[in-house]
């Protein structure tokens, strides 16, 4: 996997990253790869597409994060965005939480293998988790193509304080999905996001209690 296209994509977002994420960046995406090929953490295999699909998706949120300092992904599967949001945030706490666990392996590797400190992967169901600074609520609880939005928001409730973003990654913007957020929580604004290289929709949906 080359580094030239994802240090072209972190500029193309117009990202301004510690200046060994790129390199960090780089590995988690060949360890990805790697044990892909035994784990099947993903289904794209094709290098290219690790860079646009997954590295760069999952750093298109990046900016979206301001004022959030402990972060909860819900259903990574192979780290993602988890993984690499700690890789460019390291003063972001994050904590994975993913029901397969080889999949939670694989994240907790590629913690000792890139040095995270500022990362976690739990072997939990979301619904029965929580964290070690309970009773705090987290700031913020993300997913990617985890689930419907609905789902998404019933099963992180617990989790979710007053002031908590529940961020959905999407495709398509879900107008379905948003009609049909539980009573007691509500849109609190939508991003389109731009993943360069990529040539389909991509929205953040942020959730709040009402």
């Amino acid at each position: 996997m080359s580094l030239r296209p994802l240090e072209q994509g972190i500029a193309a977002l117009g990202l301004d990253l510690p200046a060994d994420a790129p390199e960090k960046l780089h590995a988690f995406g060949q360890l990805l790869i790697k044990w892909n090929k035994v784990y099947n953490l993903t289904a794209i295999r094709d290098e290219a597409q690790v860079v646009t699909h997954h590295l760069l998706d999952s750093l298109s949120v990046l900016p979206q994060l301001d004022g959030i300092s402990r972060l909860v992904d819900v259903g990574s599967g192979g780290g993602l965005p988890g993984v690499v949001l700690a890789i460019c945030r390291p003063d972001l706490q994050v904590d994975s939480v993913e029901t397969v666990q080889k999949k939670s392996t694989f994240q907790n590797q590629a913690r000792i293998e890139l040095k995270l400190a500022n990362f976690r992967a739990h072997h939990a169901r979301i619904e029965n988790w929580q964290p070690a600074y309970a009773p705090d609520a987290p700031d913020g609880i993300i997913s990617r193509a985890f689930a419907d939005l609905a789902d998404f928001v019933n099963l992180t409730a617990h989790l979710a304080g007053p002031q908590t973003r529940i961020l959905a990654m999407k495709g398509v913007y879900p107008e379905d999905e948003i009609a049909r957020i539980p009573s007691g929580f509500a849109m609190e604004r939508s991003v389109e996001l731009q993943v360069p290289g990529l040539d389909a929709e991509r929205h953040l949906i942020i959730v709040k209690r009402t």
